[in-house]
């Protein structure tokens, strides 16, 4: 079940922010799409975010770059797909220098909550979910009776339906609260390989945000209505 669109705020004008992260990722992958296996191995542990390095100080920025590396293109197309999804009413709230320092914090505060999960891990992570997950936490809290669109697979056949987006958002986090609990046990290879609590924190701020702009977002989609 895959977000393939939303409805938009209206008068939202063009989603200049948006549309700049999206690019960035995508031509940072392009970049990691010509790199060598070796290469790409040490590209990611050199701008990965290693909890273990950023608890004894060491490598503080790849808190930033990180957000822009993703470890391969169903990673990629997954989390564009979200940000092109949701992005643009965020930034239609917020105006597009907001929107952009919003996402940023989104991943740090995402990378901090990983971070604190599994402090000694040396394991890189990667990835926009973390900031994504912030853009999810603010709209669920402002558009809570947006229709989402949604692309639905039913064995070999597909069709597109539509939730709420306090339902799909909803269920969404509590997916992802529950897989990041089950994550502090024992290890496996099902709870091996995402970062659910980067998730969790990242929609938490994402919240937080949301709740404290209510206002500017009535006003913003009054006048533009």
């Amino acid at each position: 079940m895959f977000p393939i669109g939303d409805d938009d705020v209206r008068g939202a004008g063009p989603a200049l922010s948006t549309w700049g992260l999206l690019i960035a990722n995508v031509l940072v992958f392009l970049f990691e799409a010509t790199l060598s296996t070796g290469a790409l191995q040490n590209f990611v542990v050199q701008y990965g975010v290693i909890p273990s390095e950023i608890v004894n100080g060491i490598d503080w920025q790849t808190l930033l770059t990180s957000m822009f590396l993703h470890g391969g293109w169903l990673h990629l197309i997954g989390n564009m797909l979200f940000l092109w999804v949701f992005s643009n009413n965020i930034e239609a709230v917020l105006g597009t220098p907001l929107h952009l320092l919003f996402y940023l914090a989104g991943g740090l505060a995402a990378s901090l909550a990983h971070i604190f999960s599994d402090p000694t891990s040396s394991i890189p992570s990667v990835g926009a979910s973390g900031a994504i997950a912030a853009i999810l936490g603010a709209y669920l809290v402002l558009f809570p009776r947006s229709r989402v669109r949604l692309l639905v697979f039913l064995g070999y056949s597909m069709g597109v339906t539509r939730a709420s987006a306090v339902a799909f958002l909803g269920l969404w986090a509590v997916m992802q609260l529950f897989s990041g609990v089950a994550s502090l046990g024992v290890p496996t290879a099902q709870a091996e390989g995402v970062a659910w609590w980067a998730h969790i924190g990242g929609f938490a701020f994402g919240v937080v945000v949301g709740w404290l702009v209510q206002g500017r977002a009535r006003r913003r989609i009054a006048f533009s209505g």
